[in-house]
């Protein structure tokens, strides 16, 4: 079988691409049928980077959630963040996070940097004049 294997430009290559890719499911790694279904995926993922991106989450979003999923409490950041007052001031974003403490939090809570080092939504960022 020849792998017939073109870009997804258009919403119909992207639809034929998935009803091959489900035809596909069930292809042993190795072969060519999943080598093409290998092709198909990447060539998936990418046409649907560029059409649907996903924004990164908001850092004190991030943070809550590993909070919840760790079930962990405010002062459980204090070692990552600072005092209680720090933390509470994070939290409530009031205050931003500073490298020290993203690097920390990165660490602690395995969250990738990238995702800590956005602006955080509702804290004016630094050295913007007030309007």
């Amino acid at each position: 079988m020849s792998l017939a294997i073109h870009p997804i430009r258009t919403e119909g290559d992207y639809r034929a691409a998935l009803a091959r890719v489900d035809a596909l499911m069930n292809a042993e790694p190795g072969t060519p049928d999943g080598d093409h279904l290998d092709v198909l995926v990447t060539l998936i993922e990418a046409y649907e980077a560029r059409h649907w991106p996903i924004p990164a989450p908001d850092p004190i979003e991030a943070i809550r959630v590993r909070m919840e999923q760790r079930n962990l409490h405010p002062r459980d950041l204090e070692p990552m963040i600072g005092s209680r007052g720090r933390v509470s001031e994070v939290l409530s974003r009031k205050r931003q996070l500073t490298l020290p403490m993203i690097r920390r939090l990165a660490k602690e809570l395995d969250l990738p940097a990238d995702v800590l080092i956005q602006e955080t939504q509702g804290i004016p960022a630094r050295g913007r004049d007030a309007a």
